[in-house]
């Protein structure tokens, strides 16, 4: 599967033509937007076109160029929100960020600097941003809620080995020469029913483990103040 943006020329139909879908492995056609525009990094915006969004991407095809068209995967779309600022853009619009190549990003700061602003020969291998910019404004929401909506049809993997980072059984425990009593990673007795879902947030993780020791040390200074009293 390729990252980041790339062209998009397959057409079927008359006139100014449809993309062609991967019907074989089950793309369908959610939306279609007339009247577009679409704006590269920082590049002067395209003339007019449609957005078609699929359930695996958003391809845009220009109305006046048959054989201008650019589509990126929603695994590539690392962000997207309504803008409506004018200090971020002029007109309102639905902003992507997009992921690109480890390598694409290895670049001089000096020479980021040059290109930002660049007019120069196109290279899609290093657009990081990309605004849809309908020419009708009260379309944005409907356009926002489509790109959701795939989006969650499209979920970035997991990591097996990131996740469930903390959480560990008994016999681990011991292997390691951690005693219950002393450990501060002292788990209630069902361990397949332990809180939470690390997921990377180890602060979470140490956060209810620690109330559950501290309750522990509260309930045996208790019982220490209540057999003081008793011999008193």
């Amino acid at each position: 599967m390729a990252i980041g943006l790339r062209h998009f020329a397959e057409r079927t139909g008359s006139g100014v033509g449809r993309p062609v879908l991967d019907d074989s492995d089950g793309e369908e056609l959610m939306h279609v937007q007339e009247g577009v525009s679409i704006v590269l990094g920082s590049r002067p915006a395209e003339s007019h076109g449609t957005i078609y969004i699929t359930s695996r991407q958003v391809i845009w095809l220009s109305d006046l160029d048959s054989n201008k068209g650019y589509a990126v995967d929603f695994f590539s779309i690392s962000l997207h929100a309504v803008s409506r600022d004018p200090l971020a853009y002029p007109s309102p619009c639905i902003y992507a960020q997009i992921d690109i190549e480890e390598d694409e990003c290895e670049e001089d700061e000096s020479e980021g600097l040059e290109s930002e602003f660049d007019t120069g020969p196109l290279e899609l291998s290093k657009i990081k941003e990309m605004r849809l910019v309908p020419s009708d404004p009260s379309q944005l929401d409907r356009l926002f809620e489509v790109f959701c909506e795939c989006a969650e049809l499209n979920p970035e993997p997991v990591d097996d080995e990131e996740d469930h980072d903390w959480v560990f059984s008994a016999d681990q425990m011991e292997a390691d020469g951690l005693e219950e009593e002393d450990s501060a990673w002292n788990l209630s007795g069902n361990h397949t029913d332990c809180i939470g879902h690390s997921n990377g947030h180890h602060d979470l993780a140490q956060t209810v483990l620690q109330l559950e020791i501290n309750d522990k040390r509260f309930e045996d200074a208790e019982e220490t103040e209540r057999d003081n009293n008793g011999h008193q």
